[in-house]
């Protein structure tokens, strides 16, 4: 039986200090994103979300971003999902972003609401048929005998929509709008930086350094 409390990892590959770091934290996920997209890492746009449900039990899944701005992160989902409705009883939720190869972690924390149907729709008909009819077919998080029911659902709305199935009305995107990001990277000895970024009265960011 492997010992896991026996499993240790040096990390050494970069630094992270106030000087180097970007004023603005929407600049300095940017750099990490890329950096870990060029690095081929994978699936660099993979972030686990946290929701908490009415019953303050918290639950966390992984999704994939999908767009990021000065507005906040975008992921798009079925609002009937186990996530959908949480966020619909406590629109407040945390990102994220674990780099494993470059011994880098981003979290994210904000206020969660819904994109436009504008931005929803040309989204999804920028997906892969199977993707549009996928989100048709999947009555996400509810129980269901089998795999088979998923495969009848496909089929029927493959046939039902052909080419061109609509956005369905369950469906859509939802954006994080942070108040609160924390950068992590790796170091020797387990003296690790940690810098987060905060907003304060004036909606400005606070930058400061975190014990690891």
């Amino acid at each position: 039986m492997t010992l896991i409390a026996d499993i240790r990892k040096s990390y050494e590959r970069a630094e992270l200090n106030e000087d180097a770091s970007h004023a603005n934290p929407l600049d300095q996920f940017d750099q990490w994103l890329t950096e870990a997209i060029a690095s081929e890492v994978p699936e660099p746009n993979a972030m686990t979300l946290a929701t908490v449900g009415s019953d303050l039990r918290p639950s966390t899944r992984v999704v994939l971003i999908k767009g990021y701005d000065a507005q906040g992160i975008v992921w798009y989902t079925n609002f009937s999902s186990r996530k959908g409705q949480e966020l619909a009883g406590n629109p407040f939720a945390a990102l994220q972003f674990h780099w494993v190869e470059l011994e880098r972690v981003v979290r994210i924390e904000g206020l969660v609401e819904k994109v436009s149907d504008e931005e929803a729709d040309a989204y999804f008909h920028s997906r892969p048929l199977d993707s549009r009819i996928g989100a048709w077919a999947s009555p996400q998080s509810e129980v269901i005998s089998g795999r088979g029911v998923l495969v009848a659902n496909a089929a029927k709305f493959a046939a039902q929509y052909l080419l061109n199935p609509p956005r369905p009305p369950h469906w859509g995107g939802y954006r994080l709008k942070p108040d609160t990001w924390q950068f992590w990277q790796g170091r020797k000895s387990r003296l690790h930086d940690r810098l987060r970024y905060r907003l304060d009265a004036d909606q400005q960011w606070v930058r400061e350094r975190l014990a690891p």
